[in-house]
């Protein structure tokens, strides 16, 4: 029978130093593992990260459960069979700070919308929540933060213990537990009780502020990102700055910014508007000025200086002022772009000169009978590309090219 390792974060959360005896050394996931008697380090589990740390001052890369097992994955072998162990506080108290603001946070929702927490997950940014429900307001969100730090400033005691099975009954638990036999309870003193194996803090004080970032919908359900304590602080310090950035930029109170904001992106989709305008009749002065020198039919140019939109502008110019074939390419700064294209009255499908001028590009493409547009890599091979083009438009024209 494998012996079972003793875990001591279950009985102090706060211990980050330990003395063990390693039982046993494995390979696990190809790398040197460790499994001892009794150690301080928190597997991965519960939608919780392991404990980051060192062994013997070797570092532990990753610390799973095999059932009743603790393993330890080392960065080198550890000769000696007596380890010191201890653990990154930091990450420790990070985690303890998420994984309590997140029981806090799952109850809030309970209470106030009747909604079950569905999945949880403690990421080393940000943390979700996934919830059963459909929709939400933002005033409703507003209403289950106040309520979650109404319990943290309110500094409520947590406690941790263990009930047999066949009494969770009498616990007044959030949800079912997953786990039989003796179950871990963390209870928040008068708000919540959870089966749960995770470490916590011991009073809700020390979670600091919860604060609810952004949500999305997943499986017909609502994702939440939430964080806590010092990655509220952080994170609300980032935003101060931006917030003060902002209003030294536009020389505005911060409570101005986001009307200033409005009216500026206002102001700007105006001048775009204006910008486009002027650009197509720009476009269109430049198209008489090219079919006044054209020798035929079919006008073939290789563009620099213009951007993509203005091509464009430029080839819709010229097709609609008479019966023409433009085969245009833009060597931009990354990548070369083909623009074939016909007037309307010229029985040419042009998506047939896809196949034919891509490759000497590298690029992919298509579009409708009368116009085609083909990006690729290879910029330097427009002119060639752009020759092959009119080599299939002079067979389809015979005569009248």
């Amino acid at each position: 029978m494998k012996k079972e390792t003793k875990r001591l974060y279950l009985e102090n959360p706060y211990q980050i130093e330990f003395e063990a005896q390693a039982v046993e050394k494995v390979t696990w996931e190809q790398k040197p593992a460790l499994i001892l008697d009794k150690t301080c380090f928190y597997p991965e589990s519960g939608g919780q990260p392991c404990d980051k740390g060192i062994l013997n001052e070797v570092e532990v890369l990753k610390v799973l459960e095999d059932e009743a097992r603790i393993i330890h994955l080392v960065a080198e072998d550890i000769s000696s069979n007596k380890v010191k162990g201890k653990i990154d506080w930091q990450t420790r108290f990070d985690h303890m700070q998420q994984h309590s603001g997140q029981h806090i946070l799952s109850q809030s929702f309970h209470e106030v919308l009747g909604a079950g927490t569905l999945a949880f997950h403690l990421g080393e940014a940000i943390s979700t929540l996934e919830m059963d429900l459909r929709k939400i307001s933002e005033e409703e969100i507003e209403n289950i933060e106040r309520r979650a730090n109404e319990i943290v400033f309110e500094d409520r005691e947590i406690k941790c213990y263990f009930i047999p099975e066949e009494k969770i009954e009498s616990i007044p638990l959030r949800r079912p537990p997953k786990k039989r036999g003796l179950i871990r309870v963390v209870e928040v003193s008068d708000f919540d009780f959870s089966a749960c194996g995770g470490t916590h803090v011991r009073r809700t004080g020390e979670i600091g502020m919860i604060k609810i970032l952004r949500l999305e919908r997943i499986r017909n359900n609502i994702r939440f990102e939430f964080i806590c304590g010092r990655r509220a602080l952080e994170d609300y310090l980032r935003k101060n700055r931006t917030l003060r950035e902002l209003s030294t930029m536009f020389t505005v109170n911060e409570g101005e910014i986001l009307s200033t904001v409005e009216k500026l992106s206002s102001d700007l989709k105006s001048q775009k508007r204006n910008w486009k305008k002027m650009q197509e009749k720009l476009a269109r002065y430049e198209a008489q000025e090219i079919i006044q020198e054209a020798k035929g039919k079919v006008i073939k140019r290789v563009f620099v200086e213009k951007t993509l939109e203005e091509v464009r502008f430029l080839v819709l110019s010229i097709i609609r002022k008479g019966d023409f074939v433009v085969l245009f390419g833009l060597k931009g700064k990354e990548r070369g772009h083909l623009i074939l294209a016909r007037s309307e009255n010229l029985d040419i499908d042009m998506r047939e000169a896809v196949p034919l001028v891509s490759p000497l590009i590298k690029g992919k493409g298509g579009g409708r009978p009368s116009l085609v547009e083909v990006a690729g890599e290879e910029k330097e091979n427009l002119e060639q590309a752009l020759e092959r083009a009119f080599e299939f438009i002079k067979k389809k024209m015979g005569p009248d090219l």
